[in-house]
């Protein structure tokens, strides 16, 4: 596991994370969100013992990550793609890792083939592409095979094919039984990846809790009812007294989001008053719904509704 406790980190006058305590557990991917500068960042450098906390402690199977003898073999992290010296190879840049967490040589050649990078494993890296980078970040990350895994937006610059790869390995991963942290700012893959969420704020803890729990309680859900006799829908969720938004309206056809009943009721009061209706589901939040509605007072950097760019145009 890796435990979290009482995390504070001091710039100075500036507090990038205070007081963080969550748990990461094996057997799950979980996801770690947060607007940006929300301290994420700096939170899995002082977990993997790059950046000494200011108070409180992070562990990983109870142990400080600067205490592992093959750090590796323990912990494999990706947080920068591009902290690579460009003039090696990927065969030797990853040689140059395995000899020194004692990681057998032809491990090498196993994560070149599983990231997709067994071709070009003598080209230097400097010529690779961003998505390129990200691979041989991640077959650094799993070099030495480690039950916790740490990943700092590990699709950034990945194409589709690659976005559904990692994906695939992140919870082929967390089904051996590891540990996997990831951060990313997409809310749709974290959707598709993620079993439970860790989600902070301007350096402090919103949430953590498991996924469909996150969605259920940070965001609202509503029933859509389309009926080609609208005006008479709307008489009865008026009688019912009934919360609703009308969302398309036209003398053969409305639309209605009603939003404090289910689906059975608003059909059921339908039926009685032989209403028809063409379309009736549930439409549930996403996770970027409920994501946003959470963090709307955490966002330091914050666009302007309705602002128009400055300066002189084309």
């Amino acid at each position: 596991m890796i435990e979290v406790a009482g995390l504070t980190k001091h710039y100075g006058s500036r507090t990038a994370v205070f007081d963080l305590t969550f748990t990461v557990r094996p057997g799950k991917v979980t996801g770690f969100l947060g607007p940006n500068g929300a301290g994420k960042s700096t939170t899995m450098r002082m977990i993997l013992g790059l950046d000494r906390p200011t108070r409180g402690t992070a562990t990983v199977a109870g142990r400080r990550c600067a205490d592992f003898p093959d750090p590796l073999r323990e912990v494999g992290a990706l947080l920068d793609a591009g902290a690579i010296h460009g003039g090696r190879t990927a065969r030797n840049h990853l040689l140059q890792l395995a000899q020194g967490n004692r990681v057998p040589a032809a491990r090498v050649e196993e994560v070149l083939s599983l990231v997709g990078l067994a071709g070009a494993a003598k080209h230097r890296v400097k010529g690779f592409s961003l998505g390129m980078r990200q691979r041989l970040g991640i077959a650094a990350a799993l070099l030495g095979d480690p039950p916790v895994l740490i990943l700092d937006e590990p699709v950034n610059g990945l194409d589709p094919e690659g976005i559904h790869w990692i994906r695939q390995l992140l919870r082929g991963l967390a089904q051996e039984g590891r540990t996997v942290l990831v951060s990313s700012h997409l809310m749709s893959e974290m959707a598709l990846s993620a079993d439970h969420l860790v989600v902070i704020g301007k350096g402090r803890l919103l949430a953590d809790m498991p996924m469909a729990e996150f969605v259920e309680r940070h965001s609202r859900q509503a029933v859509h009812v389309a009926t080609p006799r609208p005006a008479e829908l709307h008489a009865l969720l008026e009688r019912a007294d009934l919360a609703y938004e009308v969302v398309e309206s036209a003398p053969d056809q409305g639309v209605f989001e009603v939003r404090d009943a289910g689906a059975a009721t608003v059909g059921d009061l339908a039926a009685t008053a032989g209403v028809p209706l063409h379309q009736l589901f549930t439409q549930r939040a996403s996770l970027e719904d409920a994501y946003l509605t959470l963090t709307a007072d955490s966002t330091e950097f914050r666009t302007g509704a309705g602002a128009q760019p400055t300066g002189g145009g084309a």
